[in-house]
């Protein structure tokens, strides 16, 4: 037998071994960030295709983990896409859960598990950064001058700073944890759904006093000079101002991730950019050829950026799992007169793809989908199918926990994908929706895409203003391989393959989960 080396000779051995091979435990129990971008298309940021604009720090993720060409979100609308990532369950099976009003009561409701409270009990801290969207308080909805809750605290974070709803839908102020920070009593916050008396400035009051006019719908109170939907009074000193909201963000991640470097922490960085009223800071104004649009995603791309930086200052690169996804796909004028349109160019927002924001169309769904994990990802392109709706299995996965029985209903553990694990496989299958209210679906199936409309018109009338309100047929079937923008309707072709696919759709959607209770 050979003897047994030396102490030193172990030292050097085990500082040869590489990361992933060392403690389990923290091989498997990384940080997580989740870094969600609003109404983001394929083709917005350089690494998937986009030559109006650079975004080198979204650019270094793709070149540092894995870029996937079939990352998906699972709703082309804000709110059902967020329960959706949280819930691990689809937002057609939930309630209310379309795009939420200004005064909408929590959606998610205390006693849901979530990807948040699964990693709780991982021995995760946990934090949600940036915008909410999913409601606050009880029934009756928020109580603006109290205590906000239930909230993001009652369903697995820790902590919480918070755009309470999303910023063309007021009020414009924060909420940390339960409060709303700087709030004067002497100067309560009334949100509400109906003018209030005596008058207050709004956009068709006092059109001409703004300094980013509207074109459609958001014509209700003013504040920073950009009229909102819904009204509100008071709250001034806690109101912000809109070209800080991506500052703002990235501050506070900061300090959660300098708290808690030493321990497991799971971060949803979720920014409102490039979302409207597109109102990005001084500094990044004019950036871009493509207006207050293209200089968003600069913004956007200089907060991944940052956190970045963060990361290598602290040394955590190599024990995080970093996501960057968007809620949904692209939309150009959202309500607001910022150039978007006039200033498109070639840019292509959606990529090869038809559609963005609230159709089911590709476009809308697909979106950038990157994984990086230093020294544990091998850099790389990944032509399988994830969504967001995905994370929380696929986090239980990694972090060696069970799934309830009852909840993350359509989540999939595609974690080996996520990961870059060779010959790892995706999703087989996906629903997706637009806000829900439609009753409108796609089914994804491998190269097969079904379409199901609740309402005669599909295309997306800001995105695509040549074909707004085109007429089409209950039921459209598209091959994706031959046909990635969806422009042909080949369901005369292949009825029998279009008659199992609206089978499929119509048990997944009745029968309550997609998910197998093993899984």
């Amino acid at each position: 037998m050979k003897p047994l080396p030396s102490p030193p000779f172990v030292i050097l051995l085990l500082l040869a071994v590489p990361l992933g091979f060392l403690d389990t435990a923290t091989a498997e129990k990384p940080n997580v960030i989740v870094i969600m971008a609003d109404d983001l298309g394929y083709g917005d940021v350089s690494c998937y295709g986009a030559t109006s604009l650079k975004t080198p720090n979204i650019d270094r993720l793709s070149e540092e983990g894995v870029r996937f060409t079939n990352g998906y979100c699972s709703a082309s609308t804000c709110t059902p896409t967020r329960y959706s990532l949280l819930t691990g369950t689809y937002a057609f099976r939930g309630e209310r859960t379309g795009i939420a009003p200004p005064n909408a009561p929590a959606i998610i409701k205390p006693g849901t598990d979530t990807v948040a409270s699964l990693l709780q009990r991982a021995g995760y801290t946990t934090a949600v950064i940036g915008k909410w969207h999913l409601g606050l308080g009880g029934e009756d909805g928020p109580d603006w001058n109290g205590d906000l809750k239930p909230g993001p605290l009652e369903i697995g974070f820790d902590t919480c700073f918070l755009l309470p709803t999303t910023n063309d839908r007021v009020p414009q102020v924060y909420v940390h944890d339960h409060r709303v920070p700087n709030l004067d009593p002497a100067d309560p916050l009334w949100v509400g759904n109906k003018k209030p008396s005596p008058d207050h400035p709004t956009g068709l009051t006092h059109r001409e006093t703004l300094k980013m006019d509207w074109s459609h719908g958001h014509n209700s109170t003013i504040h920073n000079g950009i009229s909102r939907i819904g009204f509100y009074t008071g709250g001034h000193a806690a109101r912000f101002r809109d070209e800080d909201l991506a500052d703002k963000w990235v501050e506070k991640s900061v300090e959660f991730i300098e708290q808690n470097q030493n321990e497991p922490f799971f971060l949803f960085f979720s920014s409102h950019d490039i979302h409207v009223p597109r109102m990005p800071h001084e500094r990044f104004q004019g950036k871009t050829s493509l207006g207050f649009r293209g200089d968003a995603i600069i913004e956007l791309d200089w907060c991944v950026g940052e956190l970045m930086k963060t990361l290598d200052r602290l040394n955590l690169a190599e024990n995080t799992l970093v996501v960057f996804c968007s809620d949904n796909g692209p939309v150009l004028d959202d309500g607001y007169k910022d150039g978007a349109i006039e200033k498109i160019g070639d840019h292509r927002a959606a990529g090869q793809y038809s559609g963005g924001k609230y159709s089911v169309y590709e476009g809308g769904t697909r979106t950038p989908f990157i994984t990086r994990w230093k020294g544990r990802i091998k850099p790389g392109v990944s032509d399988e199918v994830v969504c967001t709706i995905d994370l929380a299995a696929s986090l239980a996965a990694l972090t060696e926990q069970s799934l309830p029985k009852d909840f993350f209903l359509d989540s999939f553990n595609v974690i080996d994908a996520l990961l870059g694990e060779d010959q790892a496989k995706g999703r087989d299958h996906l629903v997706q929706q637009d806000n829900g209210a439609n009753g409108t679906y796609g089914l994804r199936a491998g190269k097969w895409k079904l379409h199901r409309y609740g309402k005669k018109t599909a295309r997306n009338v800001v995105v695509e203003t040549e074909l707004a309100n085109t007429q089409v047929p209950p039921f459209q079937l598209f091959n994706l391989e031959e046909d990635p923008a969806e422009t042909t309707n080949v369901i005369g072709d292949h009825a029998e393959i279009a008659s199992e696919l609206k089978q499929q759709l119509d048990d997944i959607i009745t029968q309550g989960r997609s998910r197998p209770e093993s899984l």
